[in-house]
């Protein structure tokens, strides 16, 4: 293995490629880039959160293929086009199922999973996502909630985002404006409360009966959402 040298202007500005490279350079970008903005147009666009893991995959794969052909001598353009025609196409497939195919979208998709029912955190179906409920309070809170007993029901959708469905009447329940990592408050016993994990209301006494959490704040009204 040779060794290298740092700061070698050479090989950091030029590499070992002779200066004619650079112009071949520029003739592989305006061959890769129009083939892959006309296949890119042929299978439509849908934004990065709407992607599912098999997509998301895809375009690493479609990212690879294009940046590869761009400046590594190595790499024909007629193989790299072909690269980007096959993972362009196998992304057309994997659209074409999730449209047609109930148990596809389930399969590649996922699958809405609820995570607020009548002001309680649904911890069950946050285990399931790998999620906690710091998290999901989070992604509340860029909706727009401020206490979980405005919600009469909240499922995280497959896309990633929060779709929230407003209580009528709102109930008391664990504000989370400001963040309940910023409040010492604690409530006494006896008194009716909800579970600072969790949002379930009840007697501040002992542990949450829904998610065992020992941390219980007071209660308070519920502004309505919208």
């Amino acid at each position: 293995m040779d060794q290298i040298t740092a700061f070698d202007w050479q090989r950091m500005l030029i590499g070992e490629e002779p200066p004619l490279f650079l112009l071949e350079i520029v003739f592989r970008i305006l061959v890769i880039w129009p083939w892959t903005m006309l296949l890119l147009r042929w299978i439509g666009g849908r934004s990065i959160s709407q992607l599912s893991l098999v997509e998301f995959l895809l375009v690493i794969a479609l990212g690879s293929a294009v940046g590869d052909s761009l400046f590594i001598p190595e790499v024909p353009l007629l193989h790299a086009m072909l690269a980007i025609l096959v993972v362009v196409f196998l992304d057309k497939i994997v659209d074409m199922a999730i449209r047609r195919y109930r148990l596809a979208k389930r399969l590649i998709d996922g699958h809405p999973v609820e995570v607020v029912r009548d002001g309680t955190i649904q911890t069950g179906g946050l285990s399931q996502l790998k999620m906690g409920s710091l998290e999901l309070m989070e992604l509340l809170r860029l909706r727009g909630v401020e206490n979980l007993g405005s919600i009469r029901r909240a499922y995280l959708e497959p896309s990633g985002q929060v779709s929230v469905f407003c209580a009528d009447p709102p109930q008391p329940g664990l504000p989370i404006v400001p963040p309940v990592e910023f409040r010492a408050q604690r409530g006494e016993e006896g008194e009716t409360g909800c579970c600072s994990n969790c949002g379930h209301t009840g007697e501040l006494t002992g542990p949450c009966g829904n998610c065992g959490f020992h941390q219980r704040l007071p209660a308070e009204p519920a502004p309505r959402w919208r």
